[in-house]
């Protein structure tokens, strides 16, 4: 087998940025080089299908994003190449599946599919706006920019409306990949130093309970017009306390001091 070990592959972009399409495509090519290896794209879409149908309901996506990771452990446990063709737009998504991969000590790669808003939403159009462009939006918005963690830094940046040779382009990636995956033999994987690992476990924190705060400041009808100046001040919250570890428990009330702050308004 051309590729020794198997490996994970998180695909992250905004809806419609051409994933589906660069997942099939690696997909194609690794098999192409090598009939032999077993490759599965996992999509939570089709998850999401089987367990409500046409109709979008948000009380069940945590099931949805169990069963997606559920089924990423198991495919790489049978020796698959997987790749997940996903949103991953939190760092918090894109983490989960490095916990994956570290636990099972295999090779894991991030490819951002940066294709901008514009053609994003061109894109979407052309296919019959599937997705209404109010959430292409909102999840741009959300979108967790690769700025915050060491580990979260894309092995790959591809902008799907500027290639013109995606099997060329898929091809290189690739290439780059199998060298990776020698020196992972040959390195062993590479694990966090207690150091590391403390500041990982605070960062998530920050992360997540800014998170929790957030979304429960905008169930108040009045304070839903400071949406994005909220979101916007939590980004930069997160950057000016990252790695500093302060004492967890005072994270929300330090948060809810600063947005107090910087937005003043009464929360």
């Amino acid at each position: 087998m051309i590729f020794k070990l198997n490996f994970l592959v998180c695909l992250a972009g905004l809806p419609s940025a051409g994933k589906s399409t660069l997942a099939h495509e690696l997909k194609h090519e690794i098999l192409e080089e090598d009939s032999g290896q077993r490759v599965e794209i996992i999509d939570p879409d089709i998850i999401r299908t089987k367990l409500t149908g046409d109709t979008f309901e948000p009380k069940k996506e945590k099931i949805v994003r169990k069963k997606n990771l559920e089924k990423i452990t198991y495919s790489l446990e049978q020796g698959k190449i997987v790749i997940s063709d996903d949103l991953n737009y939190y760092s918090s998504m894109r983490h989960e599946l490095r916990e994956i991969a570290d636990k099972l000590n295999i090779p894991f790669f991030i490819i951002y599919v940066s294709t901008p808003l514009k053609s994003c939403l061109k894109w979407n159009k052309d296919r019959g706006s599937p997705i209404p462009n109010n959430v292409i939006y909102n999840i741009n918005e959300k979108f967790d920019k690769f700025d915050k963690y060491d580990w979260d830094t894309p092995d790959f940046i591809i902008n799907i409306s500027e290639v013109e040779n995606l099997t060329q382009k898929v091809n290189e990636i690739l290439k780059i990949i199998k060298k990776r995956i020698k020196k992972f033999e040959t390195d062993g994987n590479t694990t966090y130093s207690s150091e590391d690992f403390s500041h990982k476990i605070y960062n998530e924190k920050l992360d997540s309970l800014t998170r929790e705060i957030v979304g429960r400041l905008l169930k108040d009808q009045e304070l839903r017009r400071f949406k994005s100046k909220i979101i916007t001040e939590r980004k930069n919250f997160v950057k000016k306390y990252l790695n500093k570890s302060i004492p967890i428990s005072q994270i929300p009330h330090k948060f809810e001091t600063f947005l107090k702050k910087h937005l003043n308004i009464d929360i």
